[in-house]
């Protein structure tokens, strides 16, 4: 009988601690409907938006929202406000959603808003610099709120679509504790490891279908897909091109694919020597096969070689227009022996100031796409003679590297429509005091009038045409060589539904339509 009492004893002790071990499922009033997702990237200790990029993965949570937005086909919708007012030519009035709350609680408001912005905006942020257009934030009235630019800013409504953006509850430790106003809300998280979200019944639109998500940080592309394969997960991103048929063939599963706005390219340090030389850019242009990278890193999944800085499916790209580099090993040769560099002792190997010139590409591994890619590269320099390796370093690595100038060649990726304007990406890339121009030491005076003058007209066809020829020069000056534009690859048990591919970007994951089917 006492043996009886200590093993039930025992077994409801297991049990507590078992059902304490998993709090979402618990909880008597859930469903059960919890999605466990498998991401590339996600923040590091700092949780709040408007620290670097963090503001990205904290839309990927559903955590957070902007004052205008996206949707799946590229259109500005408004969001956490209703529409604007243009009442000259540098002064804008915003209108905000009535009866939106903040996770705590709390009323949306003007003051809150201008809290969000001002934040950004302060020089103690390192991407303040992004929106010194920006002269004032005024709260007209609680729904109400004024935005003053210095001068003409075309893509100032634009630019309220960034994450860095994020409308945030003011006075909270956003740091430790996000309080958005999003269809989730946070729940728990663990560095490097996953982000808890639970869903937030005061929503003021369509309230979630899911009780909360559990996103997963798992930066090795085949984890991923195992995780995905063996049920560990319901949904993985950025998914091994080379998975995608064996995925397939599981009648579980289904892999989505979506040529997307972004675009894997590779950085040149223009600042080393021969690099600083057009003709070596140009050539390194030509040399390089984009058709066979996509046929063989990407297994001809995932992605579109490509021409200029934008997808052909980017209103804004001039590709039709544009001279596009064709594969050319015998102009490649030509133009580096016009900057010196031939094979100056007949070994096979071309020489720059009397060494055998040696390139190295840097890349990380987290995109599946990258390093497949870097090797194909590597191995199409090599045929024209230029010893060429490939270092592979983590993604915090990689961006320290380009910002010191500590590389020659860099591989990385760059999402071209995260706002839906151009100048997001042109104006970061290559303008002058751009933070991506900066790692290249690109700089054309030509360019930087250009991007000026499209940022103060607000003639769409005007803008076009100094766009057009933005990209026109860039293409020639070549500071960076875009390779492909990404199919994206999202692997999904077939119970999750409501998921939607989101053309311009990413950062919508989480999303109310999402759910988990019976």
């Amino acid at each position: 009988m006492i043996l009886n009492k200590c093993i039930s004893e025992i077994i409801a002790t297991f049990l507590i601690v078992l059902l304490l071990s998993f709090p979402a499922f618990a909880d008597p009033s859930s469903s059960g409907k919890i999605l466990k997702a498998d991401l590339i990237f996600g923040p590091d200790e700092n949780l709040d938006p408007a620290y670097k990029y963090t503001g990205w993965y904290m839309h990927e949570a559903g955590i957070y929202e902007t004052l205008f937005s996206l949707d799946d086909e590229m259109n500005l919708v408004p969001t956490l406000a209703t529409g604007y007012d243009q009442i000259s030519d540098t002064e804008y009035r915003i209108h905000l959603r009535p009866n939106v709350k903040f996770h705590d609680g709390t009323p949306l408001n003007a003051d809150a808003v201008v809290y969000s912005l001002e934040r950004v905006m302060d020089s103690s942020n390192s991407r303040h610099g992004e929106f010194a257009f920006i002269k004032s934030v005024e709260a007209v009235d609680d729904n109400t709120v004024t935005i003053t630019t210095n001068q003409p800013h075309s893509p100032t409504i634009a630019s309220l679509v960034d994450p860095l953006v994020s409308i945030v509850k003011p006075d909270v430790n956003l740091n430790t504790t996000p309080v958005g106003t999003g269809p989730f809300k946070f729940d728990s998280f663990e560095k490097d490891v996953k982000l808890s979200v639970a869903r937030n019944d005061d929503y003021w639109g369509d309230k979630a279908k899911l009780d909360g998500a559990i996103l997963y940080f798992v930066s090795d592309p085949m984890t991923r897909a195992m995780q995905l394969e063996g049920g560990d997960v319901d949904i993985a991103l950025g998914l091994p091109q080379t998975e995608v048929k064996n995925l397939q063939s599981k009648s579980d599963l289904k892999v989505l694919s979506k040529v997307t706005l972004r675009e894997n390219l590779i950085y040149i340090n223009m600042k080393k020597a021969p690099f600083d030389n057009l003709l070596v850019r140009q050539a390194l242009n030509y040399a390089i096969n984009r058709q066979e990278i996509v046929d063989t890193a990407l297994e001809g999944v995932g992605g579109v070689p490509a021409i200029g800085v934008f997808s052909s499916d980017n209103p804004w790209s001039a590709n039709k227009d544009l001279n596009a580099y064709e594969f050319d090993t015998s102009r490649a040769e030509e133009l580096l022996a016009q900057a010196g560099i031939t094979d100056a002792d007949g070994d096979g190997r071309l020489d720059f100031q009397g060494k055998p010139l040696e390139i190295t590409i840097k890349t990380y591994a987290s995109r599946a796409e990258n390093k497949p890619s870097a090797e194909v590269v590597a191995a199409q320099l090599e045929k024209i003679g230029i010893k060429t390796g490939v270092e592979i370093v983590e993604s915090g690595a990689f961006s320290t590297d380009m910002t010191n100038g500590n590389y020659d060649l860099a591989l990385g990726s760059w999402n071209t429509g995260t706002t839906g304007d151009p100048d997001y990406s042109l104006s970061k890339h290559f303008e002058s005091t751009g933070t991506e121009a900066k790692k290249t030491g690109y700089s054309n005076p030509d360019v930087d009038g250009g991007l000026e003058k499209s940022r103060a007209t607000f003639d769409r066809d005007e803008r076009m045409e100094y766009y057009k020829q933005v990209q026109e020069q860039v293409l020639k000056d070549s500071p960076e060589i875009v390779l492909f534009y990404l199919n994206v690859l999202v692997g999904q048990n077939k119970k999750v539904d409501g998921f939607v591919m989101y053309q311009s970007s990413e950062i919508n994951f989480l999303t109310s339509k999402l759910s988990l089917e019976d």
